[in-house]
């Protein structure tokens, strides 16, 4: 036996010496360069570009190649993948990591800080990798050393490339803590990068502003290649697999306000279950519709559905029954998954009876999972990491209906890789570990309670925790004294209103807020940062792009902003008759939708032409890429002949009346084409006092609206949005039920109007 196994181990080693030959001529590297390329794809499954699977990068000149440091497995990918002339600057902890995994690098190495060898190489037209730390939110510091890296590129008219190694973290050799980075002894690694960039080559700008700062351009290139490591080739059910085989050994992942508790494991093995069940009431593709609290069956509901190559369809339960019908024919939804105790404690008795006369059947989730046999069980625990039915990134994998805030709702269609990518980018820009806990109370109907509260936490380890209703205003801030949560998402309306009742203990644990949905009141801001030590960002997005366009960080954040494009993304402004600054925001992207269902085409895809989504407002963008919304195009008034943004009047009257919620609308006016109302919780609310604030405000008399409408509540949707629609006919009535009384006036809007002053 004992020479049987001198025998094999020969074999295998003078295979794997053939293999590093072979390797090293191919791809015109050095034999210990091939022989650790074969070790690293041999024990951590490396998997490499497409751009570097032929050989090291060819270029016309020198390259600084910028990675983020993890580990010092990075490294040594580095030096096996590039150049057998590129210089690799190695941290000391790098050189005693490869000694304890058995490579040794050869070769050309310096010492971290030996400048003299750095500017040497790049002088004779060698190329440089050099590590930079981790953080996808870098620190004054790490900034500064950009702007330091881009200084050097220029004087040695270099290009800047940037290079990421996921999966290096989770290795014994982690520049990372255990509490932010779970360890593996041979996690799988992917190498990516972001391309080459000549910074000499600044591309068109923006709306005719200057370059974006070199540091900037260097951090945006490191958030690409972060975000190019992900595998979005991937259907949303193996993304989860995948994200169990990373952060499974953590315990529990998914709670919910039922004290329940899953781990990835158990997560994936009852979506298995429940999937054999829809797979056999369905056909492939079709659109099941889900209509389900914020709890742990309706993320297990949502994987089954992925798993069994379905599409779900998220229902607003908080829409009404019209709407919901109007879904349901929509995507031509022959099948609703539900639970009687939600649709009980919700009172939604009324949209169940109007779904039922619909001829849609509906599928109770007590009865279904308790008929599941032992043996339906048993096969799914043995095939839990498989999926039912494979599928392709681009199919569809979710229907979400937009709001109604302007109109008629319509289906957005978003594939599996719109989804994984708009998590990928969000985690490209944003810190989050396996430390964090995310409280999510935004409805998982809205691509923002999806993506973001749901989808973006389970697929990089961040334990979540489902609320049911944001609507809980008293409720939720004892709850999150309770969880502990580090991150929230949230929109102002709910922010604001959990403050009003909170303690000063209740959200002390967290650290991040993300708003988005709405502008973020300064109120709002300080009172979370002043009491709770929380730091508000603000983010911009839509349904169409998953929903995260947009977003702030910790490292680049502008006030009035809503933040920087995400990893992936290109803008377009097309002007606007009448807009002066700005204009209309058109974006493409990865993450952007595969298209519409409308309500006069049930059921067919109408797919985005070009690549290109019309978002519909009015933005600017200054020379650091920072967007500035001005508002919805239909949210613009014509009057006297200029445009009136409706946003911009709200966020004067918000700063003038902080404590309060106001929606502007226009109505018709025979004298000068539309009129603004404003709407509004302020008692009173006097038009002399808005009138003489616009002045100081730098407003013209033409912002100052002419009639003032007192509500007790803003109306808003189930999303946290303001309802316009809803606005829009308060306002409409009000006037009308005033000109038939003869107390509406009509006069010039610099005087007096809607209120007696």
């Amino acid at each position: 036996m004992a020479g049987w196994a001198s025998t094999l181990i020969l074999v295998l080693l003078a295979a794997g010496l053939a293999a590093s030959l072979a390797t090293a001529r191919r791809r015109g590297v050095t034999l210990a360069q091939a022989i650790a390329l074969v070790k690293l794809k041999v024990l951590f499954g490396l998997r490499l570009p497409e751009a570097l699977q032929a050989g090291p990068p060819s270029a016309s000149g020198p390259v600084i190649h910028v990675y983020s440091r993890q580990s010092g497995l990075d490294a040594a990918v580095l030096w096996a993948v590039l150049g057998r002339d590129c210089l690799h600057v190695l941290d000391e902890d790098d050189r005693r990591s490869l000694t304890l995994i058995g490579l040794r690098l050869f070769g050309r190495t310096a010492p971290a800080g030996d400048t003299k060898a750095l500017e040497a190489a790049l002088a004779a037209g060698a190329s440089v990798t050099i590590a930079v730390p981790h953080s996808a939110e870098p620190a004054p510091d790490t900034l500064a050393r950009y702007r330091t890296l881009a200084a050097l590129a220029r004087r040695h008219r270099a290009k800047l490339s940037a290079l990421h190694v996921r999966g290096s973290s989770l290795s014994p050799w982690s520049a990372l803590p255990r509490s932010e980075a779970p360890r593996h002894l041979l996690p799988y690694l992917t190498l990516a990068g972001s391309g080459d960039l000549d910074l000499d080559d600044i591309g068109p700008a923006a709306n005719g502003a200057s370059a974006p700062r070199d540091e900037d351009r260097v951090h945006d290139l490191l958030a690409l290649a972060r975000f190019a490591s992900n595998d979005l080739d991937r259907g949303l059910f193996l993304a989860f697999r995948d994200a169990a085989d990373r952060y499974g050994k953590a315990g529990p992942v998914l709670e919910d306000a039922l004290g329940g508790k899953l781990s990835y494991t158990k997560l994936l093995i009852g979506a298995r279950a429940l999937g054999m069940r829809f797979a056999k009431m369905s056909e492939p593709g079709e659109a099941l519709g889900v209509l389900l609290p914020n709890a742990n069956g309706v993320i297990v509901t949502f994987l089954a559905i992925q798993s069994a190559g379905r599409v779900a369809a998220m229902l607003n339960y908080t829409a009404g029954s019209a709407a919901l019908v109007s879904a349901l024919t929509t995507a031509r939804i022959r099948t609703v998954l539900a639970s009687r105790g939600f649709v009980e404690k919700a009172g939604l008795e009324p949209q169940v009876e109007a779904i039922a006369q619909a001829g849609v059947r509906i599928v109770w989730l007590e009865d279904l999972r308790e008929s599941i046999t032992g043996l339906e069980k048993a096969k799914a625990f043995l095939a839990w990491r498989r999926p039912i039915r494979p599928v392709k990134a681009t199919d569809p994998a979710v229907i979400l209906f937009t709001s109604g805030s302007e109109g008629t709702p319509k289906g957005v269609v978003l594939s599996h890789a719109n989804l994984h990518a708009n998590a990928a980018q969000a985690e490209a820009r944003i810190d989050i570990s396996v430390r964090d806990k995310l409280f999510n109370v935004l409805p998982v109907f809205h691509s923002f309670g999806l993506t973001g509260g749901a989808i973006l936490p389970l697929l990089y380890g961040v334990r979540l925790f489902l609320y049911p209703s944001p609507l809980h205003y008293r409720i939720i801030p004892a709850v999150a004294r309770e969880v502990k949560p580090s991150i929230m998402f949230g929109t102002d309306t709910f922010l604001a209103g959990y403050a009003r009742t909170a303690g000063d203990t209740d959200f002390q644990s967290l650290r991040l807020i993300v708003a988005g949905a709405e502008a973020v009141r300064e109120q709002t801001r300080k009172t979370y940062l002043e009491r709770f030590g929380a730091t508000i960002i603000e983010g911009f997005g839509m349904t169409e792009t998953a929903p995260v366009a947009a977003v702030n960080s910790g490292s680049h954040f502008k006030d009035g902003t809503v933040g920087r494009l995400l990893p992936g993304m290109a803008l377009r402004l097309e002007p606007v008759e009448g807009i002066n600054e700005g204009g209309r925001l058109f974006v493409s992207g990865p993450n952007v939708m595969l298209g519409y269902m409308l309500a006069g085409n049930p059921g067919v895809l109408q797919p985005l032409e070009g690549g290109w989504h019309d978002s519909g407002d009015i933005v600017a963008v200054d020379e650091d890429g920072y967007i500035t919304i001005r508002g919805r195009a239909k949210r613009f008034a014509k009057i006297a002949g200029e445009m009136i943004s409706l946003g911009a009047i709200e966020m004067m009257v918000q700063k003038l009346w902080p404590e309060d919620f106001h929606a502007a609308v226009a109505v018709q006016d025979r004298r000068k084409g539309e009129r603004i109302v404003l709407v509004t919780t302020r008692m009173p609310a006097l038009r002399a006092e808005l009138r003489e604030y616009s002045r100081r405000f730098g407003a013209t008399d033409l912002m100052v609206p002419g009639e003032i409408v007192n509500v007790a509540q803003i109306p808003v949707l189930g999303s946290g949005k303001t309802d316009y629609v809803t606005a829009q006919k308060i306002a409409d009535e009000w006037i009308s039920s005033h000109r038939k009384s003869g107390h509406a006036r009509h006069d010039d809007p610099a005087e007096s109007a809607g209120h007696p002053d």
